[in-house]
């Protein structure tokens, strides 16, 4: 596990780790949850946890790739009677019979090919078309032999996935545990409910940083409120020992009212990351707590906390899902974008017919561009040119 937090440079200047050690120090942090086992229609977008081997041949039997007549020999050939699929016809076929088929259905023994409908006349009890020996037929295990590898451990199992591993005989698989996680809201100036006023203003944290942990793979299991005191920090992070994850909102810088730090030393944890080199999201950490447990510090602001959260969430959840560190994705920045001279700057962007283009209200406690963003450009410190090749760190979908 790799710990990068602020430093002093030889001139002196405090000098946070970069975006990029951030992330990779995030996954670092994390370890798979362990495993357990699920039916196939609870598995979609659940991490697999051990391979899926099929448990026979697929398909399991000769069978039919068409509608049409199975047939023995060469022709005319007389019909015998007809078979569809979930059914046996029996009797072996002998030269110069046919039976009716339908597309998937066992081809009885003795069969040569298989006749499309469109292909063969019937008249009087026998059928005339040509015929050329194999064709339309699914040979058994064409598509896999039992026993080889259908879907390798790691994979993130999408419907295709989930129809695979039905096909080849499984009821159930064994996948990574979701993370389950508890939102602490800190701030004595948040309003649950009502129109802001009088120096109070909404929590507009606490209704969509659940929905952002779902869309990472995790569980929320509630949000508490929070005062604003190291006591009652304290408190909240006794009563969230029973997750893997806690995720606090504000307090992750150093004023008066800034406690998390302290509740993190006083509850023995260790800082891994602590404030990043971007903008927005700076006054993020990561720290592990007692109980193999994290916690990921968002600031209070409303952007730059999902900015945060995308930074070290993403990232160690990924880890805990047993997935590799996300990957980047690329986009060509349609305007030259300004980004300070010792930071990487995010900027939300939307996906349009003509590529990327920026949204407005970037303010780190604005939300208005994140409503109508798909993503974030990755803008390298000292900024970039209209045309240049960014970086490109999707929404969560």
């Amino acid at each position: 596990m790799t710990v990068v937090l602020a430093h002093l440079a030889p001139d002196g200047v405090l000098v946070s780790p970069s975006w990029d050690e951030a992330r990779v120090a995030a996954h670092g942090a994390g370890t798979p949850l362990g495993s357990e086992t699920v039916a196939l229609h609870q598995a979609h977008r659940r991490t697999l946890a051990c391979d899926v081997r099929a448990a026979t041949d697929l398909p399991p039997f000769l069978s039919s790739a068409m509608d049409g007549w199975a047939v023995c020999g060469s022709g005319p050939w007389v019909l015998v009677g007809s078979v569809l699929a979930g059914f046996a016809h029996g009797a072996r076929l002998c030269d110069g019979d046919a039976v009716g088929i339908a597309t998937g259905a066992a081809v009885p023994d003795g069969a040569t090919a298989v006749v499309r409908r469109e292909d063969g006349v019937v008249v009087d009890g026998l059928l005339r078309a040509e015929a050329v020996a194999g064709r339309h037929l699914r040979p058994a295990g064409e598509e896999a032999p039992e026993g080889s590898l259908l879907i390798a451990a790691g994979s993130v199992l999408g419907p295709a996935h989930l129809g695979l591993a039905a096909a080849a005989g499984a009821d159930t698989v064994d996948v990574v545990r979701r993370p389950t996680a508890r939102v602490l809201v800190l701030g004595d100036e948040l309003l649950d409910s009502g129109t802001p006023g009088d120096g109070r203003v909404r929590d507009a944290l606490g209704p969509q940083v659940p929905a952002w942990l779902e869309r990472l793979g995790v569980d929320c299991v509630g949000v508490t409120r929070v005062q604003d005191t190291l006591d009652a920090h304290l408190v909240a992070l006794d009563s969230a020992d029973d997750v893997d994850l806690v995720v606090t909102t504000g307090g992750t810088a150093a004023g008066p009212a800034d406690h998390v730090h302290r509740a993190i030393a006083a509850r023995s944890g260790s800082l891994i990351v602590d404030s990043v080199a971007v903008r927005p999201g700076h006054p993020m950490l990561l720290a592990t707590l007692p109980g193999r447990r994290w916690l990921v510090g968002l600031p209070g602001n409303p952007q730059a906390a999902v900015a945060a959260l995308l930074t070290l969430g993403g990232p160690l959840v990924a880890a805990l899902l047993g997935r590799p560190l996300p990957v980047l994705g690329a986009a060509i920045s349609p305007v030259d974008v300004s980004a300070p001279p010792h930071a990487t700057r995010l900027v939300l962007a939307a996906l349009g017919p003509d590529g990327v283009e920026p949204t407005t209200h970037h303010g780190s406690g604005m939300l208005r561009g994140l409503a109508v963003a798909d993503g974030y450009l990755v803008v390298p410190a000292g900024g970039s040119t209209a045309g240049q090749v960014l970086r490109w760190l999707p929404l969560p979908p």
